[in-house]
């Protein structure tokens, strides 16, 4: 586990990532405009999306069933325990633990690319249907708030945002749409058209998501500032729940047949928590959830965790369910 801690401390994706976090630290003028950052995003999305879709159009599918009863019980179950942890052993009130549930239900797409380029260096790729199962986890960001609504409808008789306008601000997020197009693109467009936009789409994917990271590691310095707002039971809460669910989720997909890379890419992005489209929903949904709770615990805690040591150790837990 050592060796493989060092080697993750020393990639050019880490290393970008403290860097972003130093120059925030020492209060450094460098920045990247918020234009580039999106493009970057969409980039980086519609990149993993076309290639999986590559994949999936050749992709042996005899274990996507078990694949997707795993996905189905990741989204309806880990916002439930989130919000059940949060609510009763955090103590936040019903909307702020409706707002964690939303973020930790859902999956962070960064934390999806640097685990799936983890698991190419490593030599256990994952299979293309892969993309297309990260992207019906976003559902979970649904989910959980169709929970904090039952939770609130019964404490105080609130009534909320009905749930088809939930389902369709979800289904219109950027992570969704680029996710689930790219994914249906890649595996519409066939070896010859692919071949035409490889080197963007793929050449350049790495050197594009170091410079994001140098980015993220700034974002995530900026939320460490607001650690005592959250206090130590959701610092906790936000290194050990992506842990538990890691473990889980990677056993799960395991039994369910899924290789090693795969199992891998799906147990570390159910570890992970969403920053970019869940606040979003929280938001409109739950005004009065307080984001220096939700979002510190999401990107100034598990995020940054996940990059420096979370995505290894999930690597590790995998490695242990398929007896390597």
């Amino acid at each position: 586990m050592d060796a493989i801690l060092i080697e993750n401390l020393v990639s050019p994706i880490t290393l970008a990532f403290i860097l972003g976090i130093i120059a925030t630290l020492i209060r450094s003028d460098l920045e990247i405009p918020e234009p580039v950052i999106r493009i970057f995003a969409i980039f980086l999305l519609f990149s993993i999306s076309l290639q999986g879709g590559r994949e999936l159009a050749t992709a042996d599918l005899s274990n996507v069933m078990g694949a997707v009863t795993v996905t189905a019980a990741i989204v309806l179950l880990i916002p439930l325990l989130a919000f059940l942890a949060a609510r009763y052993i955090i103590g936040l009130s019903i909307v702020d633990a409706a707002g964690v549930a939303a973020l930790y239900g859902s999956v962070s797409s960064v934390t999806f690319v640097v685990a799936r380029a983890y698991a190419e260096a490593a030599g256990f790729p994952m299979e293309g249907y892969v993309t297309g199962l990260v992207a019906l986890m976003e559902l979970g960001i649904l989910v959980a708030l169709f929970y904090g609504r039952i939770a609130l409808s019964r404490a105080q008789g609130a009534q909320g945002v009905a749930l088809s306008s939930i389902l369709m601000e979800t289904l219109r997020g950027r992570g969704l749409l680029l996710l689930g197009g790219g994914l249906v693109i890649g595996a519409a467009s066939g070896e010859a058209n692919f071949a035409k936009v490889e080197p963007f789409f793929v050449d350049l994917f790495r050197g594009v998501l170091v410079l994001f990271l140098l980015e993220m590691g700034m974002t995530a310095a900026r939320q460490l500032k607001d650690f005592a707002r959250v206090g130590g039971r959701m610092l906790a809460f936000g290194l050990a729940m992506p842990m538990a669910n890691g473990f889980v989720v990677s056993g799960l997909a395991t039994l369910a047949g899924l290789p090693m890379g795969s199992a891998f890419v799906l147990g570390t992005v159910a570890a992970s928590a969403s920053y970019i489209d869940a606040p979003a929903a929280v938001r409109a949904t739950f005004p009065d959830a307080n984001p220096s709770v939700y979002l510190t615990a999401s990107l100034g805690i598990t995020f940054p965790f996940m990059l420096l040591a979370g995505v290894p150790l999930v690597w590790q837990m995998t490695a242990f369910w398929h007896g390597l």
